[in-house]
């Protein structure tokens, strides 16, 4: 028998062959399609309902119209690395190259391949923290690498640190990271990260970090793992302008790093898109500008959904999570009769009308009995959206009004 093709190794890794070995529909792909057909309110897929900063749009709008519509240089245009090593100069206190530090991308998914192409081989582990946002898998499997998750449980969703050592070995060629996490909202710890870098240090790994929802946390401000000692000579941090400016759609990313790590990555990168974005770059360049007047409220509002969403949730029997940032919250429907999120998931559309995705979709195949029941529900809609569903969610039968 053959070896299975690159694009089969991927799909499988990300739980997305059917029985006969044939592509099948992710769940985020027929729940949205469920959400359509039925109506419903789709909390299911992360992206907001609503347009970034007035002015970053109008920046984009002047760009195109000035003429900024062939590719850009490779490595991004200049305002915008230098706004994104300002960045993180002033708001972290990493001193970084605008020249030789910084990258742009195509979105942050593409900083996270180009990287795992860049470092991984057949055989390399990476080690993920499970759940772990759905690319990450396709991606190791794409790269031949071994996917090593460190398993976390409802509700905190925080590592163990003995699970981290067990983990992290001699044959760990990447410690892929993602603080505030995706699905769960968790945030790690200062001495969880300290931990990694320890590890990474005495093992030889590349810590690849993946902060994009670095601005959108509820509590301490945001902890870049480059910030610690010893740390940012192995470490690629990524971020996005998707989240942190609400343009999900523009696809303009980035990554800092050393520069033998910049180049590395770079390498890979030239032959996926070679550069995109180039009228979105010069504005995005200005939203990062302005993210003391962006961000407070709809940090604000996200908090305020989650709240909104949370009461609804409990009155109707699950237990929630407290999620420290990002757009997810977990809700647990066990407590509620809802012991198979697969199923409860299709009861809210079909009885409320609210689209969740389950949580199983976030992790691998023989991990999904530790996460039945659970679903993962976007708050990053607008407050009256938020708050129809959760209207919807409380005339579930059963529900305390």
């Amino acid at each position: 028998m053959s070896s299975p093709a690159p694009w089969q190794r991927a799909a499988d890794a990300a739980g997305l062959l059917d029985e006969q070995g044939r592509p099948a529909a992710t769940v985020f792909g027929v729940m949205s399609a469920l959400a359509a057909e039925r109506g419903a309110i789709n909390l299911g897929q992360g992206f907001p309902d609503e347009d970034g900063p007035a002015a970053v749009l109008e920046a984009a709008r002047r760009a195109i119209r000035d003429g900024a519509n062939q590719y850009p240089p490779a490595r991004g245009v200049a305002p915008l690395r230098e706004a994104i090593a300002t960045h993180q100069r002033e708001r972290y206190g990493i001193p970084v190259d605008p020249e030789r530090e910084t990258l742009v991308t195509v979105g942050a998914t593409e900083a996270i391949a180009a990287s795992l192409l860049a470092f991984v081989d057949r055989g390399d582990e990476v080690v993920t923290i499970e759940p772990y946002y759905d690319a990450y898998a396709a991606i190791i499997g794409l790269a031949g690498g071994v996917h090593v998750p460190v398993p976390t449980r409802f509700p905190d969703f925080r590592p163990d640190h003995d699970d981290l050592r067990r983990a992290i070995g001699p044959r760990t060629r990447v410690i892929l990271l993602n603080s505030p996490h995706n699905p769960t909202g968790a945030v790690l710890d200062r001495g969880t990260l300290a931990l990694i870098v320890e590890l990474a240090e005495r093992h030889g790994a590349t810590i690849v970090s993946d902060e994009v929802y670095e601005h959108l946390v509820f509590g301490a401000p945001h902890t870049p793992v480059a910030s610690l000692p010893g740390a940012w000579e192995r470490t690629i941090t990524i971020s996005s302008a998707a989240k942190t400016l609400s343009v999900t759609g523009w696809k303009i990313g980035w990554l800092t790093a050393p520069p033998e790590l910049v180049d590395a990555v770079l390498a890979v990168k030239q032959y996926l898109s070679y550069v995109g974005g180039a009228p979105f770059q010069p504005a995005v360049a200005l939203g990062l500008g302005m993210l003391d007047t962006w961000i407070p409220p709809l940090r604000r509002q996200l908090d305020g959904n989650r709240a909104v969403l949370t009461g609804a949730l409990e009155a109707a029997g699950f237990a929630v999570n407290r999620p420290a940032g990002t757009y997810f919250l977990v809700a647990d429907g066990r407590e509620a009769g809802m012991p198979d999120a697969r199923a409860a998931a299709r009861r809210l559309v079909e009885e409320a009308g609210v689209v969740a995705i389950p949580l199983d979709a976030f992790v691998r195949r023989e991990s999904a009995a530790e996460h039945a029941g659970l679903l993962r529900f976007a708050i990053c809609k607008r407050p009256e959206v938020i708050a129809e569903a959760a209207g919807r969610i409380r005339s579930l039968p059963g529900a305390r009004p």
